[in-house]
């Protein structure tokens, strides 16, 4: 079978980070709006921007990380569990 390209995983990474900032944006002002914070919307984004950037290099390597282990490997150190 054959692995991934490079771009495949930086496309996945891009288009999951914005579904989950986008969720943790909403999440975050939620929370700054309703405690009354009057610079709600600035610090949600701050949240969201800082989120994005670290949560997509992390997705990135984590998924390189799973390609460089074969196929297979996985049901062979367990060979009992049932995928």
């Amino acid at each position: 079978m054959e692995k991934e390209s490079r771009l495949r995983s930086i496309l996945k990474a891009i288009s999951w980070r914005a579904i989950a900032t986008a969720t943790t944006f909403t999440l975050a002002y939620t929370i700054f709006s309703s405690s009354g914070c009057e610079d709600a919307l600035e610090k949600s984004s701050l949240v969201a921007a800082l989120e994005l950037v670290i949560k997509l290099v992390i997705y990135y390597f984590h998924e390189r990380m799973w390609q460089a282990i074969p196929r297979g490997t996985v049901r062979r150190a367990f060979p009992k569990w049932k995928a």
